[in-house]
């Protein structure tokens, strides 16, 4: 388990599955003022991608233990979470966020989210603005957007290729050596920055039985849609963080976006010499901004 002291893991039933998740539990947290029951509570959510869960956040949230109640998911299909041997569909996740909320939080929530999860996020307050706060987002994007669909990149026309898919899993993902390749070569701006716990994490992740499904439905697109097509129909307050070196969608992609809908997204940062997880590359940068954004968008 890679858990911050203090913190324990608990679930709750989804109608995806057993949905896993972490909150402080012990010392030194269980002597602060937050009541557990609060409704000062952080949602953070993780990316997709092989390995994913949420470790992901691991670095960032103890930082908010003293004043938030903290709850940190990992999706169905994901880290210790149920690993259901299905396809896996947008609407599949937008619910399973909305109905983990509905059962974890007490009133409106503030969420911190990443990648294609953040844009999931955003299409969930977008159906139930009342279960939110605020947004803080990092990279998110529905990897469809302003004609750059990834569905239809090589790495996603490949994975297609019955059999080839879980080869490449095994062989490209569920190994120490492909998880350090990804995460130095398309998820981090600097190779150095990825030390040997982020690969233990990812790897003890990317291992758990039937974990190939969810992260072969992500390669694959079957995930991907147009946010730009959903983002003007967003009401709650709203912060973006956008690595300048993001793998799959560029800093301009997030911008056009912002753009679209000014009287919701009322920040948008754009973070140098960072890929696409500021909050595993630069955690103390990220906690420094999500400090910044939470009174702003409060």
């Amino acid at each position: 388990m890679f858990l911050p002291p203090g913190f324990g893991e608990k679930y709750v039933m989804t109608a995806l599955g057993r949905m896993v998740y972490y909150t402080a539990v012990g010392k030194p947290w269980s002597d602060t003022d937050v009541d557990q029951s609060s409704d000062r509570t952080l949602l953070f959510l993780h990316a997709f991608g092989g390995g994913s869960s949420a470790y992901e956040w691991s670095k960032v949230y103890p930082a908010f233990a003293t004043d938030y109640r903290i709850i940190a998911p990992d999706l169905v299909g994901w880290g210790r979470s149920d690993h259901p041997a299905r396809s896996y569909h947008i609407d599949d996740y937008i619910r399973s966020i909305i109905e983990f909320i509905e059962k974890t939080g007490n009133g409106s929530i503030n969420a911190i989210a990443s990648g294609l999860t953040a844009a999931f996020t955003i299409r969930a307050a977008i159906l139930r603005p009342d279960l939110f706060k605020s947004l803080i987002l990092t990279t998110p994007a529905g990897l469809a957007e302003f004609g750059q669909d990834y569905s239809r990149s090589f790495s996603a026309q490949i994975v297609n290729i019955p059999g080839v898919d879980r080869l490449l899993y095994m062989t490209g993902v569920a190994s120490g050596f492909g998880i350090r390749s990804y995460l130095e070569q398309r998820q981090f701006a600097r190779a150095e920055r990825v030390y040997p716990e982020i690969v233990e994490a990812y790897l003890e992740s990317a291992q758990q039985f039937n974990a190939e499904y969810a992260a072969l439905a992500f390669v694959r697109g079957d995930l991907s849609f147009d946010l730009s097509l959903y983002i003007t129909q967003l009401t709650v307050p709203t912060a973006i963080i956008w690595g300048q070196k993001s793998e799959f969608t560029g800093p301009e992609v997030g911008r056009r976006l912002a753009q679209m809908n000014p009287q919701a997204i009322r920040i948008f940062y754009h973070l140098d010499d960072v890929g696409f997880t500021p909050q595993l590359e630069l955690p103390g940068v990220t906690i420094g901004l999500i400090r910044k954004f939470l009174p702003l968008l409060e």
